[in-house]
């Protein structure tokens, strides 16, 4: 994958819109002492290069009635089957993450269920019928830290 050279004002606005996706340029083009039209083509920019992918409101789980989040590593019985394994867990609107990875499991996933009831019925109604050979659940009780990832300082490079 390839990694784009920033400079300090891009850092100056990923940090800030990092933060605060709702900040409104001309407070950003303030907080970096350039115009509007200038942070305006810096986010054009960093979109079009990938760094940016787009802006999103972020529900609280728990508000909209999903108590429980669990997470669950996968084991296909085939590992041909991924792409079909990928395509039926995306019919699975509580499935909100699904990662291929090396180690233990052959995939990972994190779902939201509205209570432990709710999440076996979707692991008896809807995985076991998946060509999985088994799969380990690991149910979360709260969410110490969630953030994003942190801009590189590109003043130390």
């Amino acid at each position: 994958m390839a990694h784009h050279q920033l400079d300090s004002l891009d850092e100056q606005i990923l940090n800030l819109i990092a933060d605060n996706a709702r900040i409104p340029f001309l407070e950003v083009a303030r907080a970096c002492n350039v115009s509007g039209a200038a942070i305006h083509q810096r986010i054009q920019k960093l979109t079009n290069l990938g760094i940016i992918k787009g802006s999103e409101f972020v529900l609280d789980p728990e508000s909209i009635g999903y108590e429980t989040c669990a997470y669950m590593g996968l084991y296909l019985k085939d590992p041909s089957e991924f792409d079909q394994v990928t395509e039926a867990l995306r019919k699975i609107p509580e499935i909100v993450e699904c990662h291929y990875t090396t180690g233990q499991y052959d995939m990972f996933i994190k779902i939201y269920a509205k209570n432990n009831y709710h999440l076996l019925s979707i692991i008896h109604d809807q995985l076991q019928k998946l060509p999985l050979a088994r799969s380990e659940t690991i149910i979360s009780f709260h969410e110490a830290i969630k953030r994003q990832m942190p801009i590189p300082d590109l003043t130390k490079e």
